[in-house]
């Protein structure tokens, strides 16, 4: 290891007893890629019916969250998701309230599937302005950190949304992104900073330019000995965020599928050295409630392996 990352390591973990040195080390340097289970009360609905579960089949928010909790449990305790592929998993807040087979959801990841866990933060997106949704207030954050380190969350997720290029509204959401992360950081966790380019922006690639800036700009002003993660959509141009992947503030970089279908998503991430997936809807394509545990894993296992293969490139 080298020295940066011994200071690193030295620093971070006297802040919380959670994080240790062999989840930092996986993160860093594990080949795989993270999964995004953290589908949140507005897209939860929809993550169900693309799994064959209708609203019918629950009566209010609380049975609905019952029913998205057993799918993700599904996945998690299938013997093909493990952190031979899958280095670390997104997680909802009430996922992370729950247990997966008698065990805490976190403490489950790590003990028994040597999976990271990290905690979805944000409470949504305020309304467009300026071509792009900042994240709502999180006045509660720092009680959120502790209770996070408290179950054993290595690091945190929080999204912002940029629908067209529009450079002052870009930099305050890269702003408001590192702000929250030093937040996240001074309370002993890792952040993963995403601010999200839409896939259908009609200047999409206008914004990634505009993007990359204000990111590189923030990330000379942070400590290499206190790095961040980046979760950003995948770019129009090839390697576009290498210097992000080389950056010596970021541990890593990965990507979002953002609506593109697996195979897409796939091609595009294998386009992008360094940059690893980060996908919700692309790693859930194609599993169904209906499907008997046989059939669920073998799908579950084929979307693994793909992604695993985009991710190593």
């Amino acid at each position: 290891m080298s020295a940066k990352w011994l200071v690193f390591s030295v620093k971070y973990f006297l802040k919380g007893p959670t994080v240790n040195q062999q989840q930092l080390e996986q993160m860093r340097t594990g080949k795989g890629f993270i999964a995004a289970l953290d589908q949140s009360g507005g897209s939860t609905p929809k993550a169900l019916k693309l799994y064959g579960v209708d609203e019918s089949s629950y009566s209010n928010e609380d049975e609905m969250f019952d029913v998205i909790h057993a799918m993700r449990s599904r996945m998690v305790m299938s013997p093909a998701f493990t952190g031979n592929r899958v280095l670390a998993a997104i997680l909802f807040e009430g996922t992370m309230d729950r247990s997966i087979d008698g065990v805490g959801s976190a403490e489950y990841l790590w003990s028994r599937k040597q999976v990271i866990a990290i905690l979805k933060v944000d409470k949504g997106l305020a309304d467009e302005a300026d071509g792009v949704q900042l994240m709502k207030p999180m006045p509660e954050l720092d009680a959120l950190l502790a209770k996070a380190r408290a179950n054993g969350i290595f690091g945190t997720k929080m999204r912002s949304v940029i629908k067209v290029a529009n450079a002052k509204g870009i930099s305050e959401v890269v702003a408001q992104q590192f702000a929250v992360g030093r937040q996240i950081l001074a309370g002993g966790l890792v952040p993963i900073i995403e601010p999200e380019v839409d896939i259908n922006s009609p200047s999409k690639k206008e914004a990634e330019v505009l993007l990359k800036a204000a990111l590189l700009k923030e990330l000379d002003a942070q400590p290499a000995d206190q790095p961040v993660m980046l979760k950003l959509t995948l770019p129009e141009d090839d390697n576009f965020y290498l210097d992000l992947v080389k950056h010596p503030s970021v541990l890593r970089v990965v990507a979002l599928s953002g609506g593109y279908s697996r195979d897409d998503a796939n091609t595009k991430l294998s386009k992008n050295n360094g940059v690893i997936a980060s996908f919700s809807r692309a790693l859930t394509e194609g599993l169904s409630a209906q499907q008997s545990d046989t059939e669920f894993n073998a799908a579950l296992d084929s979307a693994i392996a793909s992604i695993y293969t985009a991710s190593n490139t």
